[in-house]
């Protein structure tokens, strides 16, 4: 983890996070309508997570190139005590050194101070290290979605109580 850095997206991470988002997506089979690579805020992520309930962070390699990110934001139409915790990828150079751990901690502890008193999520069966991450961390399987995240190509959901 020491040749990582995790800190707040940057307006001029947006490119470099969408790249991160379309290359994990599309190799997990996760493209087209009902998965979030479609989703409109992939392209502005810096802009859509400026609101006082939600945040984004990037992980930082040490050549300063974008490699991961994370963050979390109210569940759209769902309960406004849950929120979701969104757009947590990670390239593969960046997979199996803590860095899901710790972006899933800090998003967390963020959703908490935020006001927050659930997490849900969504992921897919076959993305087996990140569903073994989230159980890890006290996250609950449900027998469906919550809210309307219009991630219809999602199989697996989580809750967590903060």
């Amino acid at each position: 983890m020491a040749d990582f850095i995790i800190r707040a997206i940057r307006q001029a991470d947006n490119a470099a996070v969408a790249t991160v988002i379309r290359t994990v997506m599309t190799s997990f089979d996760a493209v087209g309508e009902g998965f979030s690579i479609e989703d409109p805020e992939v392209d502005q992520m810096y802009e859509a997570y400026q609101g006082s309930q939600s945040a984004m962070h990037v992980v930082v390699g040490k050549e300063g190139k974008v490699m991961g990110c994370g963050g979390f934001a109210p569940l759209i139409g769902g309960d406004p005590a849950i929120c979701e915790l969104r757009k947590m990828y990670f390239l593969t150079e960046a997979r199996g050194k803590g860095l899901g751990r710790k972006m899933l901690e800090m998003s967390l502890v963020g959703a908490k101070e935020a006001g927050f008193k659930k997490c849900y999520l969504e992921t897919l069966a076959h993305m087996k290290s990140a569903r073994r991450l989230y159980e890890k961390a006290g996250f609950s399987p449900l027998t469906c979605s919550l809210g309307n995240t219009g991630h219809g190509g999602c199989d697996s959901y989580y809750l967590i109580e903060l």
